[in-house]
């Protein structure tokens, strides 16, 4: 990976330094970044942990999602989640809205309509067609999911308000990011991480 790393950061360099020098810049400031999915937990559990960081600081979401480990206990969080410690949930920081979320992905997920082996079959658009059936997840969740769990290398978070606002403001204010981001396809998901890496603001997942 390290190979490849070094490749794409040159390869990106290249490409920036063609239409927005500014780009450019922030990109070798930034470079070469990791790419390091990791698909050591259960689905359900990372999914949970997207919720919960949903428009939040990397600071305020790894608070509240430390509490609710605390609170779960030696409990897995698929029997953790359910409406019976709804004010334990709520007492760790979780929004109803969130919490409802994240006990429909239990339940879905003790009923094995969530599985890992499954969705990682599918291609990002796939996934996320499946994934946004749950009520309240989003495509920003989908994409922190194919991203970071099942390592999808060409993905463009543009519901990311971090790395919307970044690439926008290396770039143009007047120019899509979307159609930016296309320019380095199919690494979008490297592009995303430089931008974050860039604000040294890593999404919690």
């Amino acid at each position: 990976m390290r190979n490849s790393s070094e490749k794409i950061h040159t390869n990106f360099i290249d490409i920036a330094s063609e239409f927005a020098p500014a780009l450019a810049d922030a990109i070798v400031r930034a470079g070469p970044v990791e790419f390091k999915p990791d698909d050591s937990l259960c689905l359900p559990h990372r999914l949970c942990r997207s919720v919960a960081g949903q428009q939040l600081s990397v600071t305020s979401a790894r608070t509240i999602w430390g509490r609710v480990i605390e609170a779960a206990g030696e409990l897995p969080l698929v029997e953790f989640f359910v409406e019976e410690n709804t004010e334990i949930l709520r007492n760790c920081g979780l929004s109803a809205a969130k919490l409802r979320t994240m006990c429909g992905i239990a339940k879905e997920a003790r009923a094995g309509n969530l599985r890992a082996d499954e969705l990682r079959m599918m291609n990002h658009e796939e996934r996320s067609k499946r994934l946004t059936l749950l009520w309240g997840v989003g495509q920003w969740t989908a994409d922190m999911i194919s991203i970071f769990y099942f390592g999808d290398e060409d993905v463009w978070p543009d519901g990311d308000l971090a790395a919307r606002k970044t690439l926008a403001r290396l770039t143009s204010p007047r120019r899509k990011t979307v159609r930016t981001a296309e320019r380095f396809a199919p690494h979008r998901s490297w592009l995303a991480l430089y931008m974050w890496q860039y604000l040294d603001a890593v999404p919690n997942q």
